[in-house]
């Protein structure tokens, strides 16, 4: 799960990307324009912002120019009906990662999101590209899995699921943990999501897949060498 921020002056387009992003399981922010953007991204920690370039009081153009004096700002997606060529040239030398035209497909749009956040995202510090555990490498930077069967290729979500249980082998998370560190959620929504997610780790990692079910606990991610937990 990410935190977007789609900046746009059409309420239309605003709703249906909040809409369909947040049914992604992502958290959308809007703004209408460029100037409460930037007052936006002062104040909240942003993953990814989707721009569009024509609007009053601050375009697109004025505030990735804005937030390339910044040292560390989120990537900047361009959606526009903008036709001119120059225009989104311009846009990707100020610092846009990628240009999309409106209309545009929203299958598409979702993969290039899922590209700019989690395709390049680094190892977190002190991990150099690879979790070990059990007999199962994390890729940290191709967001894949390898045990002796061969590589698997891992959603945002699973990857983001199973490399916080390796980190945490050999103890019990419980549902509230990964419900709050993995869905960003301060409460339990009486769904089964975790679980679902945990039963796709599982059928991609068989045939000895290394997550147990601990009884009124949670999951837990062991090493092989220690004893399987009850179930």
């Amino acid at each position: 799960m990410a935190r977007l921020l789609v900046v746009d002056d059409e309420p239309r387009i605003r709703s249906y990307l909040n809409r369909s992003l947040s049914a992604q399981g992502h958290i959308v922010d809007e703004a209408w324009d460029g100037r409460s953007a930037l007052t936006h991204l002062g104040s909240q920690d942003v993953d990814l912002v989707l721009l569009d370039l024509v609007m009053p009081r601050g375009g697109g153009l004025d505030l990735l120019m804005a937030l390339k004096q910044h040292k560390s700002s989120p990537p900047v997606i361009v959606l526009s009906a903008v036709t001119d060529i120059s225009a989104r040239v311009h846009a990707l030398d100020l610092g846009a990662v990628d240009v999309v035209g409106k209309p545009f497909s929203g299958a598409e749009l979702s993969a290039r999101i899922r590209r700019h956040l989690y395709h390049k995202a680094p190892a977190p510090s002190g991990e150099q590209g690879y979790l070990e555990v059990g007999g199962v490498q994390l890729d940290l930077r191709r967001r894949r899995a390898i045990n002796a069967h061969g590589a698997v290729s891992l959603t945002a979500r699973e990857y983001a699921l199973l490399a916080h249980l390796m980190r945490r082998h050999d103890h019990v998370c419980s549902r509230e943990e990964l419900l709050h560190n993995i869905w960003g959620l301060g409460f339990d929504p009486g769904s089964n999501v975790v679980d679902v997610c945990v039963r796709r780790l599982r059928a991609k990692l068989q045939p000895n897949p290394p997550i147990e079910t601990v009884r009124g606990g949670g999951y837990c991610f062991y090493d092989s060498a220690t004893p399987a937990l009850e179930s």
